[in-house]
């Protein structure tokens, strides 16, 4: 019988965090009213105290790879990482001509 090893991915951690740059991110775990930014930020938080990624993206029920992505971009852009970037969402369905109805072709109503 052949024993076959399996091939782990490499733990991934966010680099060396200050005792400033923790209490920061403490304070926006806590206190911060964007619920995207407070799940970055404690997902920051446990990688610093060296939590696996599995154990992390079980914590706080995300994908493991939604955990790796917040540590990469954290260590590659610190706290500017943690905000959420907003895209422009669903396509109007009427654009501004459509929106401009000239109303003074209309009968007006008497009450």
């Amino acid at each position: 019988m052949e024993v076959v090893a399996v091939a782990r991915k490499p733990e991934v951690f966010v680099r060396a965090v200050t005792p400033e740059e923790g209490r920061k991110l403490a304070q926006i775990a806590r206190r911060s009213k964007v619920p995207v930014r407070m799940r970055r930020a404690v997902v920051v938080m446990a990688s610093a105290q060296h939590q696996p990624v599995g154990l992390i993206a079980k914590l706080m029920q995300v994908s493991e790879s939604y955990v790796r992505q917040v540590i990469h971009d954290f260590n590659a852009h610190g706290f500017e990482a943690l905000d959420p970037k907003w895209q422009g969402g669903r396509p109007a369905k009427t654009d501004q001509t459509m929106r401009e109805v000239d109303l003074s072709d209309r009968p007006v109503l008497s009450p």
